[in-house]
């Protein structure tokens, strides 16, 4: 058994050089450090794609994050999510740890296709900024990895552009 499945706090600890209290004082469950792992594991801001379209960017953007789905980190966000959607207050807990994975790379994406006048405004965390990640995790959730070039274009193409007022930046 490895992954996910195999992850005790017993062997955290133990790879961590620290007891387990110390780990349960931090996080009360290995859903919530996994949770934090996943938050802090994610890609730095200084590696935003820039290629000067909004357009390009959705989908460079979501085109990283289906690969790092593809691995680890996928197998990761699956196993947290498994093992606290039976408990509202567990899913909550590890969602708020989690949240914001793309929010603050589709807010910088934003504000420079508002500085190029392709879109005129958005408003932060609005149905229109989150579409576009929380479609690719649903897909990868649904229907696994990987996440094929198609998919990715049809959300920013489909739902995300028209969402944020866009022109196609193809035409």
């Amino acid at each position: 058994m490895s992954g996910y499945a195999a992850l005790t706090m017993e062997r955290v600890a133990a790879r961590a050089r620290a007891s387990k209290a110390s780990l349960y004082r931090r996080w009360p469950s290995r859903a919530e450090l996994v949770a934090d792992a996943i938050r802090n594991r994610g890609p730095e801001l200084a590696c935003l794609p820039e290629t000067g379209t909004l357009r390009g960017d959705l989908i460079a953007l979501l085109r990283g994050m289906a690969d790092q789905l593809n691995g680890p980190f996928g197998e990761a966000v699956r196993g947290v999510l498994a093992e606290t959607l039976a408990d509202p207050d567990r899913t909550a807990a590890a969602r708020s740890r989690m949240t914001g994975l793309g929010g603050a790379f589709i807010a910088e994406i934003l504000a420079r296709a508002v500085a190029r006048g392709e879109i005129s405004g958005w408003l932060p965390g609005s149905c229109a900024v989150r579409a576009a990640p929380v479609l690719l995790l649903h897909h990868f959730l649904v229907a696994g990895t990987p996440i094929p070039d198609q998919v990715l274009t049809e959300i920013v193409d489909a739902v995300a552009l028209p969402a944020l007022g866009a022109h196609d930046s193809r035409q």
